[in-house]
């Protein structure tokens, strides 16, 4: 039972920074039905950027603060000078565009930073928790809450107030929804500034436990989209539950078969489950519109 509990624990840590990056796949996609693949270079840049200032003598709260800001203005920068000169374009090549700003952002991080992995110090001490037999790290506790709490937020943003009902209103329909006084650029730069923000928090809560280095974004940006495609892509709830199960899967497949096979197992689950809701767990049946 300890060993179990153990590998919920695991399972569930991963899985909060896997949700906190499909959440942050969610906006986007909510805003302008495309999928951001340089989202997990906002990962990666709360973390190094976090670490670089905090390296600088900036006390940590400050430096993940800085972070926060610096890669939501990263995340309108791409969307002022990459996504929106292609407005029109098909949507594939938008997504092209978004992996060209990925390798642009991975190769100018080890420019700027280095290639060496790095951390810094948990927010409440490295001494674990004991529940059932079972330890869990404070810094843990971090990252599920943080998880929690934005996906708390971003379904009252969408659903209770009238900008997050404007993202959604863009999404369905651009042209109707300028037509009714939507500034329709503006929703999308406060999207990619979101999204930036909330996978640069991810970067910041999940580096003291995973370490960070210039080249993590691809993999996190892998298994947020995998998240996000498992609960339903543009659903906060489906981003949410998406990424636990696949920590969780994650972590039971590596103790109880090989670590070897996490990831292979992982993936042959979220195909089986597409195969059979191809919307996901919490998406709904696409329309076409007219």
């Amino acid at each position: 039972m300890p060993e179990f509990l153990q590998f919920i624990f695991s399972g569930v840590t991963v899985g909060a920074v896997y949700a906190l990056v499909a959440l942050g796949f969610t906006i986007i996609y909510n805003a302008s039905d495309v999928v951001n693949f340089a989202q997990g270079e906002f990962v990666m840049l709360g973390g190094m950027i976090t670490w670089f200032a905090h390296a600088a003598g900036v006390p940590l709260p400050l430096a993940a603060l800085i972070a926060i800001v610096v890669t939501a203005a990263v995340g309108v920068a791409i969307n002022k000078l990459a996504i929106e000169p292609a407005r029109g374009a098909p949507v594939v090549s938008i997504i092209i565009i978004t992996i060209g700003v990925s390798i642009f952002i991975q190769g100018g991080a080890q420019v700027v930073f280095d290639k060496q992995i790095h951390s810094f110090p948990a927010f409440s001490g490295d001494a674990p928790l004991r529940i059932g037999g079972a330890t869990i790290l404070p810094q843990s506790l971090w990252v599920i809450c943080g998880a929690i709490a934005v996906f708390v937020g971003l379904w009252v943003f969408f659903t209770r107030t009238l900008l997050g009902r404007a993202v959604l209103a863009t999404s369905n329909n651009r042209l109707a929804a300028q037509l009714v006084g939507i500034n329709t650029t503006f929703v999308m730069t406060l999207s990619f500034a979101l999204s930036a923000a909330i996978g640069a928090l991810a970067g910041v809560l999940a580096t003291p436990i995973t370490l960070t280095a210039y080249s993590v974004g691809i993999g996190f940006a892998l298994k947020g989209f995998a998240a996000a495609m498992l609960g339903g892509m543009g659903n906060p709830k489906g981003a949410l539950v998406g990424g636990f199960l696949l920590g969780l899967i994650e972590a039971l497949t590596a103790g109880y078969l090989s670590s070897q096979y996490k990831d292979a197992v992982a993936f042959v689950m979220i195909l089986l489950v597409l195969f059979v809701r191809p919307q996901g767990l919490f998406g709904r049946k696409s329309t076409e519109r007219v």
